[in-house]
């Protein structure tokens, strides 16, 4: 059975990058009928942020990358967290001492350092150390880490599927620490270990962690364990062609669904970062993309996130794959946020049918379509000038519209068509000005339909206001 796993480390905001190496996980295990971990890597405890775990895991949710339960740790929902498997790790370690994998070092922080700025990096001194001095040393309490003793000379050899084999100089792989002083594991000792004990078969992950995966390599051989299959994805990057960030790019999922993007865009869009769909198409279900999902069609070139072209797919959604009545409830959260209130499902969903061409995030439809649903709405500097130009047009044009019985969409249009032939001006000269006093803006869908949609009281009202 595949299985792939998906290990955040809850150190801030969940991030799109955590999304886009989860998507690929997720496709691959559902493709191969698998399992889908997620592991949550909280072995840094000064980097911990309180609550970044849940909200990390809201993310995935919210993205439809449901994970399979962790059968012994966190209850029926998952999932993995490695500081309630301390003792595990440092078992471990103790093997890897007891096989001549690794020895204990007692340099002090302040050694360290001192190393560091002499040799460029640790260099190996505490391998020197007699097993027996260092058990005793140990045993009377002296701080210590555990690190891994890389077998010199020789090279190792690592295996990724979408790149072949990289060869690494052994002389160039450091000893690194395994088991930190306060007895939790860094990276490399809890990410080996853990990968094995759940099974995973197949590490999908960021191409940033090519480089330690020497390390990896060399501990499953240390153990006696066999390895899984590595596969390491290009990086996503900022229009620069750099490592996306925060400093240049929003990288936080929570700002995506705050600004009203769609889960499906989004992960639509990320699937695109690398993958290519056989048929060339941009819009894909996800059911659609695990289907056609083959590594073959995996680019190892840096995909760029482009926010426009996410904007560009979000408002294509929006469109033309969810229907009319899923639009009307997910732009609802928002409305209210903006503190703005409907007076019916049927009005709202008219509403958002005649905005649906000029909005790409739910968060923009309360913003563009605000007249719609308040009084209280912005009058734009272009939509003065209209009304001051219009003013006596409107003046002439407001006892017919209170004379107008019936207020459908054809009857209006007559009604103005007719009005503006009768005074010999073209219709634009009688609609913009008209259009400003009802929306406060030129750029609006069509007078006749929001005019319709307003109702005649309402419209009346605000052109009264004007005129006044």
């Amino acid at each position: 059975m595949v299985v792939t796993r998906i290990a955040p480390s809850p150190t801030g905001d969940p991030h799109v990058g955590t999304a886009y190496i989860a998507l690929f996980n997720y496709a691959w295990a559902r493709k191969n009928g698998g399992r889908f971990i997620v592991r949550i890597e909280d072995t840094d405890r000064t980097r911990y942020v309180p609550g970044a775990e849940e909200r990390i895991l809201a993310a995935l949710r919210w993205l439809g990358l449901t994970y399979d339960e962790g059968p012994d740790v966190g209850g029926p929902h998952g999932p993995y967290r490695q500081s309630e498997r301390l003792p595990l790790y440092k078992g471990h370690a103790e093997e890897l001492l007891k096989r001549g994998w690794a020895y204990r070092a007692f340099e002090t922080p302040e050694e360290l350092e001192q190393i560091r700025k002499e040799k460029g990096g640790y260099d190996g001194r505490a391998r020197n150390i007699p097993p027996e001095e260092a058990e005793e040393r140990a045993r009377r309490g002296e701080p210590h880490v555990i690190r891994l003793k890389v077998p010199r000379p020789g090279t190792t050899e690592v295996k990724d599927e979408l790149r072949g084999v990289v060869v690494y100089d052994n002389q160039e792989i450091p000893d690194v620490v395994l088991l930190k002083s306060d007895g939790y594991p860094t990276y490399h000792l809890a990410n080996v270990v853990d990968d094995h004990l759940m099974g995973v078969t197949d590490v999908i992950r960021a191409e940033e962690w090519l480089v330690s995966t020497p390390i990896h390599v060399l501990l499953y051989r240390a153990f006696g364990w066999e390895a899984p299959r590595f596969y390491h994805m290009p990086l996503l990057r900022n229009p620069d062609k750099t490592k996306i960030s925060k400093r240049k790019s929003h990288t936080s999922l929570d700002w995506y669904k705050a600004e009203g993007f769609l889960p499906e865009a989004l992960r639509n869009y990320l699937g695109l970062m690398g993958f290519s769909m056989p048929d060339g198409r941009e819009i894909f279900t996800l059911e659609e993309f695990i289907q056609a999902f083959t590594w073959e069609r995996v680019s190892l070139g840096g995909p760029v996130f482009d926010l426009e072209k996410l904007r560009w797919m979000n408002g294509k959604y929006l469109r033309e794959v969810l229907s009319l009545e899923e639009v009307a409830e997910r732009v609802k959260p928002f409305l209210r946020e903006a503190g703005l209130s409907w007076e019916s499902e049927a009005y709202l969903r008219r509403a958002v049918e005649l905005m649906r061409p000029r909005f790409d995030t739910l968060k923009e439809f309360p913003e563009k379509a605000r007249y719609l649903f308040t009084e209280d709405y912005p009058v734009s500097e272009k939509a003065k000038r209209a009304l001051e130009e219009g003013l006596p047009l409107l003046r002439e044009l407001y006892p017919r519209l209170e004379a107008q019985e019936e207020w459908s969409e054809a009857a209006l249009e007559a009604l103005l068509r007719g009005f503006a032939a009768e005074k010999g001006v073209k219709l634009g000269q009688v609609a913009q000005p008209l259009r400003a006093a009802l929306t406060g803006s030129l750029e609006t869908p069509g007078l006749f339909e929001i005019l319709a949609l307003l109702g005649k009281g309402r419209a009346l009202s605000r052109l009264a206001r004007v005129l006044s």
